[in-house]
């Protein structure tokens, strides 16, 4: 057990940035931390930490293993729960990289409850809106929709994700609606920054691309949604996001005749951590909680 809680005491180090802060976290003294880092710098023949009177940097070293640690702690943690007397209670560190919107709007929740029924569970949960390789990153799931595929890493589908086209009736009033994807290019759009301004459609005859110059550019869906509310254009848009306004005709749909490629929300799990009791509880709870709303 000395190499699991030397790496235990390595994490809280590279976490906190400091070995008092650390002793804190882990419930030692500071003395014993310092110890357990010294034993492991020694086991591997190489310094984790640059060490100053004001704080603690990861070395080299101690950045390129510091992923790795992370995960053999959470595989032999997992291993001892399932082994000890309490097997059915989750006993693990899980790190999360989500999207940001659709965590704000859905995912918040469900995590919480997931963690109210697992009060023993760690959950580091990171806002992160591009693509992530969970194992070089690492992240035990990497929940998003960009159709990436990463080595050592295995796909969970976990719900599909409509998109579509709307706007306000004022701005509809004011400029019209666009009758054909490439009439987009003479009006105000608003759109997803991750996704970038090539908007896509499924026409008649085939997939149309169409480069948009977007006035408003963002990140968090809830921004563009309140500013198509507001009249300020054309949103390229989450159907979650904006569910409720086009129920009360706040919002209206824009070229229904050319709908926008379904994409499928998934979580990217390393290989080695799939089979975690943790990961797959999370993937049920993630699911139930996404399907009926997306």
């Amino acid at each position: 057990m000395d190499i699991l809680v030397n790496l235990q005491a390595f994490l809280a180090t590279a976490d906190t940035a400091g070995f008092s802060a650390a002793a804190r976290k882990l419930n030692v003294s500071t003395s014993v931390v310092a110890k357990r880092v010294t034993q492991l710098e020694a086991r591997i023949g190489a310094p984790l930490f640059h060490r100053s009177t004001r704080q603690l940097r990861l070395t080299e070293a101690g950045q390129r293993y510091v992923h790795r640690a992370r995960s053999v702690v959470a595989d032999a943690t997992d291993l001892l729960s399932r082994m000890g007397e309490k097997g059915h209670d989750l006993v693990d560190h899980l790190r999360i990289k989500a999207p940001t919107s659709l965590t704000v709007a859905r995912l918040a929740d469900a995590f919480s409850a997931f963690q109210t029924q697992n009060p023993r569970l760690k959950l580091e949960i990171v806002l992160i809106d591009r693509p992530v390789d969970p194992v070089t990153e690492g992240f035990d799931i990497a929940i998003g929709a960009f159709p990436h595929s990463f080595g050592g890493v295995v796909d969970e589908p976990l719900c599909p994700l409509k998109r579509l086209l709307c706007a306000s009736p004022a701005y509809l009033k004011k400029h019209g609606a666009p009758k054909h994807p490439r009439d987009l290019v003479d009006h105000r759009c608003l759109s997803f920054l991750p996704t970038g301004p090539e908007w896509i459609f499924d026409g008649p005859r085939g997939r149309i691309s169409i480069q948009v110059s977007p006035l408003l550019s963002s990140n968090e869906g809830h921004v563009l949604a309140r500013s198509a509310i507001a009249g300020n254009g054309i949103a390229l848009i989450s159907h979650y996001l904006v569910a409720d306004a086009l129920r009360d005709g706040t919002l209206k749909p824009v070229l229904r005749d050319f709908p926008i490629p379904e994409l499928w929300v998934k979580a990217a799990i390393p290989e080695r951590r799939r089979n975690a009791a943790a990961v797959q509880a999370l993937l049920r709870e993630l699911k139930s909680a996404l399907l009926p709303v997306l």
